[in-house]
Order: C-alpha cells, then structure tokens, then sequence
C-alpha cells in the first residue's frame, strides 16, 4: 500500500497538517506523520529525507511556518515529490515569509506549494500522484471530484429555488 510522509517543523503545525492526514485517511491513504525541524534537528532532516523512499513512501508533504526552510532542504535531499504547505505561524509576517520560502525554489529543486494553510490540498494532491499509479486512488479522486462537482450544482438548485 502507498504510503505518504508528513512531516511539520513544530508540533504548533499540528493543527493545521491534521487536514492531511484526514484527507489521506479518507483515500484509504497510509500517512506517517513526524515532527522535523529544519533548524533545530539537521541530522533528523538529513536521515528523513534520504531515507523515506526506502521505508516505502511516495510523496512527502511538509509544513513549515516563518523561514520555512523544510520543504525544500527535504526536496533538495530526497528523490519523492515533496508538497510544501506554508503555514501562518505566530512568528510569521502574515505568511507571505512562509509562502515565498517555500515556492521560490531554485531549479532543479522542485516543491509543489499549496496555498496558506493548505493541508486539505496537500493531501489531495498526493493523492492524485498516487492515484496517477494506482487505479484504486484514481477511481476514489475521481469520485471525490464528482461529489465536488454535485455539491455545486445542489447549492446552485437551491439558489434558485
């Protein structure tokens, strides 16, 4: 079974990453989840992100808030896509220092950044990356999708009613 990496700087992201693993459980979607700091636990970052395709996961989402330098150091060291998710941390200048660490990637060093807080499109999205080889998530996305698309229409009906 396919399993996916999250991984926050702080357990104060918890919260917020929570979104992930609820959506990655919902897909039926393994999730090993872990406290990684870039800056206080370097050696923790070095072994995770050159070790986790070997313990069998296929995408990593990190959330990091203020400097936000785990996705990409993550990115930078291991062969799985890497989801980065800036989260609005109380030290954090409204998010834009947490958005910008970790969508301004050098090249070569690709992170996938959801929006401000975006763990819920995180977990959909490495879904989605999973379901591209596993025909049972892509069947559970597309349904997701068709209950996405039912939900406006009902909402929609109702308006105009």
């Amino acid at each position: 079974m396919a399993k996916v990496g999250i991984i926050m700087g702080s357990d104060s992201d918890l919260p917020i990453m929570q979104e992930a693993i609820d959506v990655l459980r919902s897909f039926g979607i393994d999730s090993e989840v872990d406290i990684v700091s870039a800056h206080r636990t370097p050696e923790k970052l070095f072994s995770y992100a050159t070790e986790a395709h070997k313990r069998g996961l296929k995408v990593i989402i990190a959330g990091a808030g203020g400097a936000a330098h785990l996705p990409g150091m993550v990115a930078s060291m291991s062969p799985l896509p890497v989801i980065g998710v800036p989260v609005k941390s109380r030290n954090s200048i409204d998010g834009w220092d947490s958005v910008l660490s970790i969508l301004q990637m050098p090249g070569g060093v690709p992170v996938a950044t959801v929006a401000l807080d975006g763990a819920k499109n995180a977990g959909i999205l490495a879904a989605q990356i999973l379901g591209s080889s596993d025909i049972e998530i892509l069947h559970k996305i597309i349904s997701f999708k068709e209950d996405l698309k039912q939900k406006v229409i009902k909402a929609s009906d109702k308006l105009k009613h």
